[in-house]
C-alpha cells in the first residue's frame, strides 16, 4: 500500500469517491487545522468552530460518491466551510428574530384575564355537561374526568363499546354547539399560552 501522505489532493479525492477510509482520514489530517482557522476567524467560538468543521467532514463523507473537485481540494473545502459558517449565521439570525418576537409576545401579561376566561369556560362546560342526558353524561365524565378507556366503560356499564363511542360522540357534538360562543375565549387563552 502506498503512503497516502505522498498522494496529491486529486488522487485522494479519487480514492474518497471509492469510499476509501484511509483517504478520508488523510484529507481530515491535512485540512482540519486550515479549516478550523478559517471558520474560527468568523465565528470566534471554539465550540461552534469545531461543530462547523465536524459538519463539513461529515458532509464530505456522506456525499463522497458525488464529489467533483474541479480545481483544488483546499479551495473546495474552504468554500464549503465558508458556506457552512454563513448558513450558521443565517440560522442564528432567524432564531434571534423569533426569540425577540416571543419576548414581545410574553411581555404583555394577561394572566388574570386568562384565568377569568378559563374559569368561565370551565363553569359553562360543567353546566352543559350537567344538561346532557344521564347515561351520556355518565359516559362523558368517566371518559374525560376519570380517564377510563372506552372498553372499560363498556364493561363497567354493561353496554357495548360502540354504544360508549356513540354517547361520547353525541356528548362532544352537543358540547361544541353549546360552547361555541366561548370558542373565541379559548383561542385567545391558547394563543397566549404559547
Amino acid at each position: 500500500m502506498r503512503n497516502l501522505k505522498e498522494l496529491s489532493d486529486m488522487e485522494l479525492c479519487a480514492l474518497l469517491v471509492e469510499s476509501d477510509n484511509h483517504a478520508f482520514e488523510e484529507i481530515f489530517n491535512r485540512y482540519w487545522s486550515v479549516l478550523y482557522s478559517a471558520a474560527y476567524k468568523r465565528l470566534k467560538s471554539h465550540e461552534k468552530t469545531e461543530e462547523i468543521v465536524q459538519d463539513l467532514f461529515t458532509l464530505l463523507w456522506s456525499k463522497r460518491e458525488n464529489i467533483r473537485v474541479h480545481t483544488s481540494l483546499s479551495g473546495y473545502l474552504l468554500t464549503t466551510v465558508r458556506y457552512l459558517v454563513l448558513n450558521y449565521f443565517q440560522k442564528e439570525s432567524v432564531r434571534e428574530s423569533y426569540k425577540n418576537s416571543l419576548d414581545l409576545t410574553y411581555a404583555y401579561d394577561n394572566s388574570t384575564e386568562d384565568t377569568i376566561l378559563l374559569n368561565d369556560l370551565k363553569r359553562n362546560l360543567e353546566i352543559e355537561v350537567n344538561n346532557l342526558p344521564p347515561q351520556c353524561r355518565s359516559i362523558y365524565e368517566l371518559s374525560r374526568n376519570e380517564h377510563i378507556v372506552n372498553s372499560e366503560i363498556a364493561t363497567l356499564l354493561s353496554i357495548s363499546e360502540k354504544t360508549v363511542e356513540g354517547h361520547l360522540t353525541k356528548a362532544i357534538k352537543r358540547l361544541k354547539v353549546r360552547l361555541k360562543t366561548h370558542t373565541a375565549g379559548i383561542i385567545i387563552v391558547v394563543i397566549s399560552l404559547f
